[in-house]
């Protein structure tokens, strides 16, 4: 680790607080500074000036349609191939007793992706849009990765903007944001051979973009990749925001290493989860918000991250599969009142949100007692 020096912190620090722009020379000297607490700080200022003392959460599911995947990606512990005793895959019946399920407590978001299926047709993945809308038009379906758009614009012969038009069309709300890994290409073909390339993620979600649509992005963070990797990662998502303004939010996602074909000798911990929303949130200054996600870091840590430049918590989950399989040891789920707390004990105001990151409820004093 590099000790930056203070004055070269200061100038960085006195630059994002009156707005310009950081370079990525500036993003990688911060992720090479060993002053966690002053780049916590430079990171809550900004945040603070964003999104004041607010930190946000939302009530959504997981569910996983299938675990059937005809690529092989080294890092995943979640595929599956057909000839394997644990593979599933539920019918379109089975999500809607799930969405209804869910509807009855409240849940405002259902979060659907899977494996590149091998036989699916097309027409299997309408019909789930289209059933799972139909239990109630508020319930807002973020569903997809950008390569199972690719996969499905193979399946179907269609063009992807065709593709992502007729979802569109039929109640798909968002796609998700997974799937990013690095988009350095060595990295992806050490990582994740044979999946999207960084201009076709890219270019899946300017397309949705385009359409009117909002997703989310990611980065997989703390496996093979370089810190400048990692700022590269960052700048190419920092460009397409400034073309479409259309992600809602950055989720920098913690590697697991159990489960799977990538060992690393040391698996990312909590100055290097830390350091990374940290820089994100100085760096991405085009977008509003940054979320930890508890279910890779754990929620005490995600806590300590609401003073760190995040301002989201992301959800209750509910049956979260791909990072549990991959190891995690998080909870499947948290509580709407386990979130309100976290929050809370770190000095936020809870505010519950929508799939867009628009607020629904403030908890600003009151007592909760959540049915979640």
């Amino acid at each position: 680790m590099k000790l930056l020096l203070p004055e070269t912190l200061r100038a960085i620090g006195e630059k994002s607080a009156i707005g310009q722009r950081l370079d990525e020379i500036e993003a990688l000297r911060l992720y090479e500074c060993g002053d966690l607490n002053a780049l916590g700080q430079m990171a809550d200022e900004v945040n603070r000036r964003k999104n004041g003392d607010f930190a946000s959460y939302i009530l959504n599911r997981y569910f996983n349609y299938s675990n059937y995947c005809i690529l092989s990606c080294q890092f995943c512990a979640f595929s599956r191939k057909k000839r394997d005793a644990d593979g599933f895959e539920l019918a379109v019946s089975d999500m809607v007793q799930k969405a209804r399920e869910a509807l009855s407590i409240g849940i405002t978001e259902l979060h659907i992706v899977g494996g590149l299926h091998p036989s699916l047709p097309f027409s299997y993945y309408t019909g789930m849009i289209r059933e799972l809308k139909a239990v109630d038009q508020r319930l807002k379906l973020k569903c997809f990765t950008a390569i199972e758009i690719l996969h499905l614009a193979w399946l179907s012969k269609k063009p992807v903007p065709e593709v992502l038009g007729e979802f569109r069309s039929i109640g798909l709300d968002s796609l998700t944001g997974g799937g990013a890994e690095i988009f350095r290409q060595e990295v992806r073909d050490s990582i994740a051979r044979g999946k999207e390339t960084a201009e076709e993620y890219l270019d899946v979600h300017r397309t949705w973009h385009n359409l009117g649509g909002r997703s989310t992005c990611t980065m997989l963070f703390g496996h093979l990749e370089t810190l400048e990797d990692r700022v590269d990662h960052m700048r190419q998502l920092r460009e397409l925001q400034d073309e479409t303004g259309g992600f809602s939010g950055f989720i920098p996602l913690p590697y697991q290493p159990d489960n799977n074909g990538i060992p690393v000798k040391y698996s990312p911990d909590g100055f290097d989860m830390l350091r990374t929303l940290a820089v994100a949130r100085l760096y991405l200054d085009n977008f509003d918000h940054i979320t930890a996600y508890w279910v890779g870091m754990g929620l005490k840590l995600a806590q300590v991250a609401l003073c760190h430049g995040a301002n989201d918590l992301h959800g209750t989950i509910m049956e979260e599969k791909i990072f549990h399989m991959a190891g995690a040891e998080t909870p499947q789920m948290q509580t709407e009142n386990e979130m309100i707390n976290a929050i809370r004990e770190a000095g936020r105001v809870p505010v519950q949100r929508d799939t867009f990151y628009e607020p629904i409820r403030e908890w600003a004093g009151e007592k909760v007692l959540s049915k979640i």
